[in-house]
Formats: structure tokens, C-alpha cells, sequence
């Protein structure tokens, strides 16, 4: 049986971000990754947009707020020392017509009470100079929010960990935990592994991993599929960088957007926001009936559903109708023409969702005793916040697990 230290359950980006933090303080740490896949970032790390957020939306004082503003700025700065492609492209937040300029508004406020640099308003002749395509009555110019490619930065998180003595071992499908004075043992399809300690950053199954410790089963996590449109290479010039709409603040998902890949230069259109049937259902033909039968029955997404039931169907609609989706993007680029989108890609969110059934809108990170760090809920923006919320975590760790002591045994 391999014992460890510490084990982190999931190796998508998050995880490997919080074992490189551990591992950085803490170098005698004998520490393992586990992941049920069997190469890392596989799923919200793997099919993330590639953007870096400014912290523009996020209310004032959360944990999104804070660690976004400061996760950006760690980005580039590890980004730069790795020799990882970054852009600070810039981005427009784009208010359509008159009824937005309120909203619009509220996001600058909150981008200033979050120290979020060098916001300015535009007006149409500065929104044209900067998206000649697009139009709007008056927008957010964010010059620092910029694009790259999570791919490659999980991929240097993970030579980090290694480096400093960590082991990642992928194909371990945690499926039972077993919780001891002495430690946790936990079950893999190919053999146990102890640990003193856990950190669980299970993503998509992140309640399901709490319940095998024996935690709260909520919040519970509801997958929300976002499928994308890409734009033909040669009207690629119809979206230089970012374009995006004025949100919503009583839902936490932007609108569909225009957002420029630096990998290849491609233009991804979306993502809309529909109930997955499976926590991996990237597609619309995949179906896993337990999992859409949990979601379904779960008081807090039968409340959710009958509070947004007009916005669902909307976005119902718009997923299974290229013509309304179409007309979305049309609102700031009218030159868009149905022959101009391309199936794209598409991606599952990871939703914690109430019994109340309020979708959670910060990071929710818990302790379980002193033995388990939970992350609950870590959606967009993560990615871009992945150093910060590596240094919470292992803030979290030294504060319940004493490590000091547990490495030099």
C-alpha cells in the first residue's frame, strides 16, 4: 500500500495548483495526486476558453473579487518566467442599448472597489476603433484581460510538483474513503492509498467526494454544458479580441461571447448555459440517466428551475436553434452571418447549486475535522485565479493539518 502525507484528489488545474503551493512551502512533504483520468486537466481545465479575467464582475470583498485581481497578475508574472504565451488583449463590455447602462455601471464600480487597472468607459467612435465590427451605445474598455492557454500551464504546474518530489499518479478513480484517528485510506481500482491528510479538488464530482468523507451533501454540484460556435477563418476580423455582453448580476453566467484562442487565433462564439445529462456530457447526445435523475430530483434544482424556467428555455432554445443563437451575437456583431459559425467545441461547468436553490456564486473552500480540505465550489474564474486559490488552500492546510510535524515523520 503507498502512504502519503498528503494526497490531492484531482489533477486538473486546481489541484495541481494547490500541491505545487504545499510542495513549495513545505518540501519534505510526502504528496500524491490522484486522478480518475489518465492525463491531467482532462475536463473543466481541458475545454477552458483561455482567458484570463481582470476581476471585473465579481461583488467586492468575495473571494472571487480578491483571488481573481491577484491570481491575474500571479498568472502573467509565472507565465512570463515559464515561457508561456500570454496576451493582454484587452476586452469590451458591451451595453447594447440604454436599459444596460445601468448594469454597466454597477460593473465599474465593482471593478474599482476591486483594484481591477486602467478600466475606462467608450464610447461608440473608441468602441469602433478598438471592435470595428461591433456596436453598442457605450462600453468597458479592460485592457489587462488577456488569453492563454490552460493546457500548457497546467502541464508546467504538474512539472513543478514533480520537481519538488510530488508524485502524480493518474487512472485512480477514488471510489470508496475511509476516514481513521490515524489517517484516510482511500480505494483505487488499482490499490489503496494512505494519507494523513486530503485535499479534495474533484471538480465536477466534488460533492461526491465530499459525501465518501462524510461531509454535507450540499452544495451539490449541477453540470451546466456551454456549447460554442467558432467563426470562419476568414471573418475572423469581425472579433479582433474579447467581445461580451452586460450580465446578468442574478445569474452567474456571462452571455454568450466572442473570444480569440491564442493557440491557433480562432474565434469561439458562446458558450450558452444548458442543464448537461451527465457531469461529462459534452454532448448533447450524452446521457448518463442516474446523474440526470439526481440533478432533476434535487429540491435546489427544482427551485432554481422554477425561478429561471423562462431564461432555461431561452437558453434551450438557443442550443438546439443556430438561428437564435445567431441573434445573440448579432446584438454587437450585426455583420455575423449564419454561414460565418462553425460547430465549435463545448464544455461542463461544475455548478454548486443550494437546497435553496441559489446557484453559489463565490469559491467555497471547507474543512472536514482535521483531516479533509474541501473545495465545493470553483467555477469560472478558476483558471485565472488558480495561484491565489492554490495560496488559500495550503493556507487552509497549515492551519487544520499542522504539516510541519506530518513531514518530518
Amino acid at each position: 500500500m503507498s502512504r502519503y502525507d498528503l494526497v490531492v484528489i484531482g489533477a486538473g488545474i486546481l489541484g495541481l495548483a494547490s500541491a505545487r503551493e504545499l510542495l513549495r512551502r513545505h518540501p519534505r512533504l510526502r504528496l500524491a495526486v490522484l486522478d480518475k483520468e489518465h492525463r491531467i486537466g482532462q475536463h473543466q481545465t481541458g475545454h477552458n476558453s483561455g482567458v484570463i479575467h481582470s476581476g471585473i464582475y465579481y461583488a467586492p470583498g468575495s473571494f472571487k473579487a480578491r483571488l481573481c485581481v491577484q491570481g491575474g497578475r500571479d498568472l502573467y508574472a509565472y507565465c512570463a518566467e515559464k515561457g508561456i504565451p500570454t496576451e493582454r488583449c484587452g476586452k469590451v463590455i458591451v451595453a447594447a442599448d440604454e436599459s444596460e447602462l445601468p448594469r454597466l455601471d454597477e460593473l465599474m464600480r465593482r471593478g474599482q472597489a476591486n483594484g481591477v487597472a486602467g478600466l475606462e468607459f467608450v464610447g461608440p467612435e473608441r468602441l469602433r476603433e478598438l471592435e470595428p465590427a461591433c456596436v453598442g451605445v457605450r462600453a468597458i474598455w479592460s485592457p489587462n484581460t488577456g488569453i492563454v492557454d490552460y493546457d500548457r500551464v497546467a502541464a508546467a504546474y504538474a512539472d513543478d510538483v514533480r520537481a519538488a518530489g510530488g508524485e502524480i499518479l493518474p487512472g485512480r478513480r477514488v471510489q470508496a474513503i475511509r476516514r481513521r484517528t490515524s489517517g484516510v485510506l482511500l480505494e483505487t481500482p488499482v490499490g489503496d492509498v494512505e494519507a494523513r491528510r486530503v485535499v479534495a479538488c474533484a471538480g465536477l464530482y466534488a460533492d461526491r467526494v465530499a459525501r465518501l468523507t462524510g461531509g454535507p451533501p450540499d452544495p451539490r454540484i449541477v453540470p451546466f454544458r456551454g456549447d460554442y460556435w467558432v467563426l470562419r477563418p476568414e471573418q475572423r476580423h469581425l472579433a479582433r479580441n474579447l467581445i461580451y455582453p452586460v450580465p446578468d448580476p442574478a445569474f452567474p453566467f456571462l452571455g454568450v461571447h466572442f473570444t480569440r484562442r491564442i493557440t491557433d487565433g480562432a474565434v469561439w462564439l458562446g458558450p450558452n448555459a444548458v442543464l448537461a445529462f451527465a457531469r461529462e456530457g459534452y454532448r448533447r447526445s450524452d446521457v448518463n440517466l442516474p446523474e440526470l435523475a439526481e440533478a432533476l430530483s434535487y429540491r435546489g434544482f427544482q427551485k432554481l428551475a422554477a425561478k429561471y424556467w423562462r431564461m432555461g428555455w431561452e437558453e434551450m432554445v438557443r442550443d438546439y436553434s443556430k438561428a437564435a443563437f445567431l441573434r445573440s451575437l448579432q446584438r454587437y456583431v450585426p455583420r455575423l452571418t449564419a454561414a460565418d459559425l462553425l460547430p465549435g467545441p463545448s464544455g461542463v461547468r461544475a455548478q454548486a447549486l443550494d437546497a435553496d436553490g441559489q446557484l453559489v456564486d463565490d469559491f467555497v473552500v471547507n474543512v472536514q475535522d482535521d483531516q479533509v480540505v474541501h473545495i465545493r465550489n470553483a467555477p469560472s474564474p478558476a483558471a485565472t485565479s488558480s495561484l491565489a486559490i492554490g495560496r488559500l488552500v495550503a493556507d487552509k492546510a497549515d492551519e487544520v493539518f499542522g504539516f510541519e510535524t506530518a513531514a518530518a515523520v
